[in-house]
């Protein structure tokens, strides 16, 4: 396979808290660059990747907090680290910043050899490129600072739908995409708070209940962990 290189800023292991895997320990693998520019956005420090802030990976093992530091790997090398910090979960998060900035099928495709389940969490703004079966969350951002379209093709490739949402006006937007997309469009549709304000949790369980869609309620937020 392959050796690509993907710039890292984190690694840890928890418990998934969002969509359809909520509660399944997991791996997450966070990427650096993110030009989408939600103003929501709680990892703002992966938005950019300086030189200066690279790291050797073994610092990886003792970061504890969030920073804009980053280690180059190979999926090679991300694997090894799995193996050497002693990880048991085998759900493998692909997160970011953005991670479908990159080939990730190189990746997908060796972590499925060695027995992982992959899952990608993408803004639906750039071209989904992973194995074919790992499991695609589509978080679809709109109207975001960067400018970047949500393309059709990431949502017709997306197993779920994660639509963040605070108001009206946000599920008015997700109405607007699933529109454009085919009768037999089969993706699971989550609403998710934005934040954890009483009335966007009150706004997307009616909205839930009333369109039988699901909740993503962010638990590991409201259990203060990873």
């Amino acid at each position: 396979m392959t050796a690509v290189s993907y710039p890292v800023n984190e690694i840890f292991e928890t418990i998934q808290g969002e969509g359809q895997f909520t509660g399944v320990p997991s791996l997450f693998v966070r990427l650096q660059v993110c030009p989408v520019g939600c103003s929501w956005c709680d990892t703002q420090h992966t938005w950019y990747k300086n030189d200066e802030q690279k790291i050797d990976i073994t610092d990886l093992t003792t970061k504890t907090e969030d920073s804009p530091t980053w280690a180059e790997m190979t999926s090679f090398e991300i694997l090894d680290f799995f193996k050497k910090q002693g990880y048991t979960a085998k759900h493998v998060v692909i997160t970011g910043g953005e991670p479908c900035m990159y080939d990730l099928v190189p990746f997908t495709k060796l972590l499925e050899a060695n027995g992982y389940q992959c899952q990608i969490e993408t803004s639906g703004t750039f071209e989904v490129k992973t194995s074919t079966d790992t499991f695609v969350t589509v978080s679809p951002k709109v109207g975001m600072k960067g400018g970047y379209d949500v393309l059709q093709s990431a949502l017709l490739r997306a197993n779920e739908i994660k639509h963040p949402i605070a108001k009206q006006s946000h599920i008015d937007e997700l109405d607007t995409l699933l529109a454009d997309l085919p009768a037999s469009y089969q993706a699971k549709v989550c609403l998710q708070p934005i934040s954890q304000k009483p009335r966007a949790t009150e706004l997307a369980i009616e909205t839930c209940i009333k369109r039988n869609w699901r909740l993503s309620i962010q638990t590991h937020k409201y259990l203060d962990i990873s």
